[in-house]
């Protein structure tokens, strides 16, 4: 007789990290091109490096995809590098389709990647979680309830009545799952009342937007009940063109997805779902007042950053970045001081700083777009005045650095090395540029600055001309 020898071989864990949000309620350090989740908001790694530290506690032998925006790639990259870690994958979101759309194609990717029994641990970039280690026994458990081909949502423990966040209803044990829960059903976000009802039931958990999926059932799913959001995530997939570090999904097929949240599109539709209670200092740091109850207070209440100088100040949230801020009799407020803006709120409608970010939508304004300090793979630059026919910037280029090789119609430009050595290049002829010395380049002269040397280089740079804007350029080689 023979015997047959069966090997179970555990399916791979494969870390998933959304990043695709803007993070408007945290306006005004939080922008479009600067979001929540890309700032040290709650330590001195930003959100986005705390997620990443958490997937390599909880599936170390693989790493991570990340789904971004595109215009969020290089700060995604350069934010990777700073604490030495690597993705399985970047990949670009042309346009924001919602998270139905942004699983399908990590789901698509995880297969392709790590073979087709992959479970995929979702989690978005911009929450915090305090212990980490409760939150690896929770996706353990969580891992061995998708292992039999469940979906497996995470539930948070409420600490407060909160009307911010949708809730889960559970309905019990599941068996062979110590640990974990059925869901009963998913609410919408309540009243302040019923949600003290749900406190005092204690049956009711709020809704993470964090889950653990076997990879397959849930395209399967997606599949049944929105099968065009599956064909054009596929289709975007397979069109997408590898760009350095980052997948670039191809924007015309990615765009034919309807754009649905993975609740509406899956989780709510589907007949079993487990639920798996977590209690480990969650949080989404989905507004201001959020934050203040994270952050360390005095014996006033007050939680400070940067210049603030508090007089007869109680219970509020200070942040000053570029400037000293006092402030003398007031309470519950928060207070954000950027380069460019200023925001003063009552603590109890910070919910409605959203409006603001409408409100400069709607005027044509810029403050909801970027900082004055914009980031690009070279380095940065930020604006220090400008005129009705002049703009000066200061630009800062990393060791090894370069801008893209281009040309201007309606400027010049004008440069003064501040530190650091410049490589200079203008119409084919270069010049290295040391401090205190200059140089220029006229309309139509195509030129790029490079850093040569082993510190940062920084260069005051003067525009002159008819026409100032970011769109007068043409790149000749290179990128931003």
């Amino acid at each position: 007789l023979s015997e047959c020898l069966f090997f179970f071989v555990m399916p791979a864990l494969v870390p998933v990290i959304l990043s695709g949000g803007s993070g408007s309620r945290l306006w005004p350090l939080s922008r479009d091109l600067y979001p929540k989740q890309l700032i040290a908001l709650t330590g001195e790694l930003s959100l986005l490096q705390c997620a990443v530290h958490r997937c390599a506690s909880t599936a170390p032998e693989v790493d991570p995809i990340i789904i971004c925006n595109e215009e969020h790639r290089f700060m995604v990259a350069e934010q990777l590098r700073e604490i030495k870690a690597t993705a399985g994958a970047i990949v670009l979101e042309p346009a924001g389709r919602n998270t139905a759309a942004a699983i399908a194609v990590a789901a698509l990717m995880a297969i392709e990647l790590n073979g087709e029994d992959s479970i995929i641990l979702i989690k978005a970039s911009d929450h915090v979680v305090r212990d980490v280690a409760a939150f690896v026994d929770a996706a353990k458990i969580a891992f061995e309830v998708a292992c039999s081909d469940q979906l497996t949502t995470f539930g948070i423990v409420p600490t407060r009545p909160d009307t911010a966040f949708g809730y889960i209803d559970a309905g019990g044990a599941l068996d062979g799952y110590p640990g974990a829960q059925k869901v009963n059903q998913f609410v919408e976000k309540p009243n302040l009342e019923t949600a003290k009802k749900f406190l005092e039931r204690g049956s009711f958990y709020w809704n993470s937007g964090m889950f653990v999926f076997p990879a397959k059932r849930f395209l399967a799913e997606l599949t049944n009940f929105e099968p065009d959001i599956v064909a054009a995530c596929k289709q975007a997939l397979s069109l997408a063109k590898k760009d350095l570090d980052f997948v670039r999904l191809d924007a015309t097929a990615f765009a034919k997805s309807p754009s649905k949240s993975v609740d509406y599109a899956v989780m709510e539709r589907v007949s079993t779902v487990a639920v798996v209670p977590l209690n480990a200092g969650w949080d989404d740091v989905g507004s201001w007042d959020a934050l203040w109850m994270l952050s360390t207070q005095d014996k006033d209440g007050n939680a400070q950053f940067g210049d603030v100088t508090a007089i007869d100040t109680a219970n509020s949230y200070v942040r000053a970045g570029h400037r000293l801020v006092a402030t003398v009799g007031v309470q519950n407020l928060v207070i954000i001081e950027t380069a460019d803006a200023v925001l003063v709120a009552a603590k109890d409608k910070v919910q409605d700083v959203k409006k603001v970010v409408e409100s400069l939508k709607s005027r044509g304004r810029g403050e909801h777009i970027a900082h004055t300090r914009v980031f690009r793979p070279w380095g940065s630059f930020e604006k220090v005045a400008h005129g009705d026919r002049y703009e000066v910037k200061r630009l800062v280029i990393k060791p090894g650095g370069s801008q893209s090789t281009q040309m201007h119609h309606h400027r010049a430009e004008h440069w003064v090395v501040v530190k650091g050595t410049a490589r200079v290049t203008c119409d084919g002829e270069s010049t290295l540029l040391m401090e205190n010395q200059s140089t220029q380049a006229a309309p139509g002269k195509i030129h790029r600055l490079e850093n040569p040397g082993k510190i940062d280089l920084e260069i005051m740079e003067i525009r002159s001309g008819t026409y100032l804007g970011e769109d007068d350029i043409v790149r000749i080689e290179g990128e931003l």
